[in-house]
């Protein structure tokens, strides 16, 4: 049955540019209730993965499905069904945060949207820049924006590139727990990208080591650096980056 099937099936996704490879024949799976993270040096082909879960590229062979849709064969009905944030995509800055609100729960066809955009921007603590234009905001409070945009249709599958590093520790922590919280209910998932170790060990059920477009660990947060001889993910991490081929999987 559909239902059963995991929110995000990423199948032996290969990316290439002429003769380099981004990302070469991953295969993993998102399931409902789950919050993944997706960790491992710049380059390491992080958002080249989530780009193509996207649609905004195509990969070079594989298949992506959401809630068992083909991303390619499928987009419409499978993004729907999809959000992101990233701080490396702002949101307009001449128009404010009620109307990025606005125009982005029109794309997504959210129903009452009046009421669930003032539900987000109470939820990130937006109401006082209701009428502020985003580029006016700062770093934080526009990373807030993002992250609020990227709840406002609910989405089963939610993508979030590095979502809290413009932010300060205490509104990063507020930030994730209800990342954390949305990820628990209604059968929701998250993939996650950081280079926040505290952070990912905090929220996340599983992570996947990602070393020159290839998945090279998995596991859980709190026990894979044990299996691995080290005290911590952030030194799992550091193991990973400078030496991946001495790195097995158990």
């Amino acid at each position: 049955m559909r239902s059963m099937r995991p929110v995000l099936e990423i199948k032996n996704v290969r990316k290439e540019y002429g003769d380099v490879v981004a990302v070469g024949g991953v295969s993993f799976s998102v399931g409902r209730n789950e919050i993944v993270a997706l960790l491992g040096p710049n380059g390491a082909g992080k958002t080249t993965l989530i780009n193509m879960a996207l649609a905004v590229l195509a990969p070079t062979s594989g298949t992506i499905m959401i809630e068992g849709h083909d991303v390619e064969k499928e987009r419409r009905t499978a993004l729907s069904r999809t959000n992101f944030a990233t701080v490396y995509a702002q949101l307009p800055g001449n128009l404010t945060v009620r109307q990025n609100l606005y125009i982005f729960g029109l794309i997504y066809d959210v129903p009452e949207l009046s009421k669930r955009i003032e539900e987000v921007m109470t939820e990130f603590d937006l109401v006082k820049f209701a009428d502020t234009k985003a580029g006016l905001l700062s770093s934080g409070e526009q990373t807030r924006l993002s992250l609020g945009k990227a709840m406002l249709n609910e989405p089963r599958l939610l993508l979030l590139d590095e979502p809290t590093a413009s932010l300060d520790p205490s509104t990063a922590r507020t930030v994730r727990e209800l990342i954390r919280d949305y990820g628990k209910k209604d059968g929701a998932a998250i993939l996650w990208t950081s280079h926040n170790m505290f952070e990912v060990e905090a929220v996340c059920d599983r992570v996947l080591f990602l070393s020159k477009g290839t998945i090279l660990l998995e596991g859980d947060p709190k026990k894979l650096p044990q299996e691995h001889g080290v005290p911590n993910l952030e030194e799992l991490f550091i193991k990973v980056a400078r030496e991946p081929l001495s790195v097995t999987v158990e």
